[in-house]
C-alpha cells in the first residue's frame, strides 16, 4: 500500500505554540485568577506564592504557576519582581550622610567662633548642613585680640563649650602668642597655616596654579586680587566660595581644623 506523507505532525496544523508571558509581580500590578474569578492587586509575594487584595481589602493567596493569571484578559506567568536596588547614599557637602527632610535641632549652648564673616561663610558652605543637625552656631570674631575678653563674657562651662577658628596659627605668629595663655577645658582653638582662609580653598579649584605671593606690609586679599585680576576684594571673595562645592575644594588643615571643632562642641 502506498504510504502518504502528512508531515512531522499531523495535528499540528501549522501552529505555533502561543508564548506566556512573564510578567514581575510588582506591587499594585492587578491581576485575575480565572479559576476562582478573585480579581486584585499584588500585595507581595512569600514563598512563590503572590498575595492578592481586592478592591474591598481582602487578601488572597494563590500559588504562582505558569499562566495561573490574567493580566487585561491575557494569561501571563507572575514572576518575583527583582529587588530593588538599594537608594544611592547622599553625602553632604563635608562628606557626612546627608539627612533627607531635616529640620535643625535646637541650637546648643555650644558655639564655634571663627575670624571674620569669609571663614564662617566657607565654614557653612561646606558644614552648614552638619551644623544644622547637630544644633551648632557659628559665629564671626573680627580678629583674636579680643578672645579673652570674649571668652571671659561668655563663661565657657559644660554644655557652653567654644571652639575657636584661627587663621595663621604657626608658631611663631602673632596669632599663636595672643592664644597661647588660654587654657580652659571647655575651650578649644584650632587653626590653619594660611595667612587668610582663601587660601585654603585648593588653587586647582579656581583654575589657578598657585596662590600668589604678596610681599609683607601689602594687604594679602587686595595683591591677590591685583595678581589675579579679580577686580576688588569683595569680588574674588565671590570667586573663591563660587569655586567650593564641597571638602575636596579645601586644603586638609582647614578640614581638620573645623572636623575637630564640631567633635568638641558636640561631646555629651
Amino acid at each position: 500500500m502506498r504510504s502518504v506523507n502528512y508531515g512531522n505532525d499531523v495535528l499540528s496544523g501549522g501552529r505555533k505554540r502561543r508564548e506566556i508571558p512573564e510578567v514581575p509581580a510588582e506591587p499594585g500590578l492587578v491581576v485575575e485568577d480565572p479559576a476562582s474569578g478573585f480579581c486584585g492587586a499584588v500585595v507581595r509575594v512569600e514563598k512563590g506564592n503572590a498575595v492578592l487584595e481586592d478592591r474591598h481589602g481582602a487578601h488572597r493567596l494563590f500559588p504562582m504557576r505558569p499562566a495561573a493569571f490574567l493580566l487585561d484578559g491575557r494569561p501571563v506567568t507572575l514572576v518575583p519582581a527583582p529587588a530593588a536596588a538599594p537608594a544611592a547614599t547622599r553625602t553632604s557637602a563635608s562628606g557626612s550622610v546627608h539627612v533627607d527632610g531635616l529640620r535643625a535641632r535646637e541650637a546648643r549652648g555650644s558655639r564655634i567662633w571663627v575670624e571674620g564673616l569669609h571663614d564662617a561663610e566657607l565654614v557653612e558652605r561646606v558644614w552648614g548642613h552638619d551644623l544644622r543637625v547637630e544644633g551648632v552656631v557659628v559665629e564671626p570674631l573680627h580678629g583674636v585680640d579680643d578672645l579673652p575678653g570674649l571668652l571671659g563674657e561668655f563663661r565657657p562651662r559644660a554644655g557652653h563649650r567654644v571652639g575657636v577658628l584661627v587663621d595663621h596659627l604657626v608658631e611663631g605668629s602673632k596669632e599663636s602668642r595672643l592664644v597661647a595663655g588660654i587654657d580652659d577645658p571647655h575651650v578649644l582653638i584650632t587653626g590653619h597655616p594660611f595667612v587668610d582662609v582663601w587660601e585654603a580653598v585648593k588653587p586647582a579649584s579656581l583654575g589657578i596654579a598657585a596662590w600668589p605671593r604678596v610681599p609683607r606690609g601689602q594687604d594679602w586679599k587686595e595683591g591677590v586680587c591685583a595678581e589675579l585680576g579679580w577686580g576688588e576684594p569683595a569680588e574674588g571673595w565671590r570667586r573663591v566660595l563660587g569655586a567650593v562645592e564641597g571638602f575636596r575644594d579645601l586644603e586638609a588643615p582647614l578640614i581638620g581644623a573645623v572636623e575637630r571643632l564640631i567633635d568638641f562642641v558636640t561631646e555629651p
